[in-house]
């Protein structure tokens, strides 16, 4: 039998998270977000700058919750 050959991955496209656009978009604040997902005001910065760099889907399922939007809406190429 022979083995596959395994190669590294070199190029490919990077993912991250934009909250602001749909945020400002639907003029809902910062301080409102953060009430509304029980999420910490530091760390809805970090998502809101795109400083992020592992998600966590439970925060970014109550972000799109609250800003009735879907999860393609937030998480771009």
């Amino acid at each position: 039998m022979r083995r596959k050959e395994i190669r590294e991955i070199e190029n490919y496209e990077l993912y991250r998270v934009d909250i602001e656009t749909i945020r400002k978009e639907k003029n809902i604040s910062k301080n409102s977000l953060c009430k509304m997902t029980n999420i910490t005001f530091n760390v809805l910065q970090r998502y809101c700058r795109a400083e992020i760099q592992r998600v966590d889907l439970d925060v970014i399922s109550r972000i799109c919750k609250a800003l009735d939007c879907e999860i393609s809406d937030v998480i771009k190429k």
